[in-house]
């Protein structure tokens, strides 16, 4: 069974897969507390399907790009799950999953852009073909410097309809997409470590200056 899961959004979303299939699918109800949602998810979706987790072969957790705290809260479970249960941890760019989802849904039949918010009034964003492969990015910039009229997929359309007029497809990624796509071999497939594209808020103070 392939555990997959993605913290890079502000809600936390859960499912647990075998050979493709999606079992069970879980989205947070509460927002932005992914540290006391995850776990409870994890436990909830194997409970659907009876299973133990020692049942899971291996683990999908997406890499963002997201906000700091919630990407360490998914990136840190992946490796312990993936150290104590012997299984391999396979990370996915957040963006790609939104991608094949939009391809494999049906919502977009040409190239497009996925983007979601960055918060600081900016976005993370990629470019895709029609087939769900990314062509640019990810990178982080404001709406009003990647405005575009393609089609673009996730919450930074939702945010900046201004920038982003042509609005597609899902807002959020989706554990059971990220699940397919690493299952079908439609994404890139990385190491579990954050793709934050910026410098977290919080940083180690640098040493003390000398006193004059």
């Amino acid at each position: 069974m392939l555990l997959a899961f993605d913290t890079a959004s502000p809600t936390v979303t859960v499912a647990l897969l075998d050979d493709g299939e999606v079992l069970a699918e879980l989205v947070s109800e509460e927002t932005m507390r992914h540290g006391e949602q995850l776990a409870p998810l994890i436990d909830e979706a194997l409970r659907r399907c009876d299973a133990l987790r020692s049942d899971v072969t291996a683990v999908a957790v997406g890499v963002g790009p997201g906000p700091f705290t919630g990407l360490r809260v998914g990136l840190v479970t992946a490796r312990t799950l993936g150290f104590v249960l012997e299984v391999p941890v396979y990370g996915v760019c957040s963006l790609d999953a939104l991608a094949v989802e939009a391809v494999d849904t049906g919502a977009v039949g040409a190239s497009f852009v996925v983007a979601t918010d960055a918060r600081r009034k900016e976005v993370y964003l990629a470019a895709y073909d029609e087939d769900g492969v990314r062509t640019g990015g990810p990178a982080v910039d404001r709406p009003a410097s990647v405005a575009t009229t393609v089609p673009v997929v996730g919450e930074g359309a939702v945010l900046y309809p201004e920038a982003f007029p042509n609005r597609l497809g899902p807002l959020r990624p989706s554990a059971g997409w990220l699940g397919r796509a690493v299952t079908e071999e439609r994404v890139e497939l990385l190491d579990p470590e954050p793709l934050y594209l910026r410098r977290p808020d919080a940083v180690a103070p640098g040493a003390a200056k000398p006193v004059s």
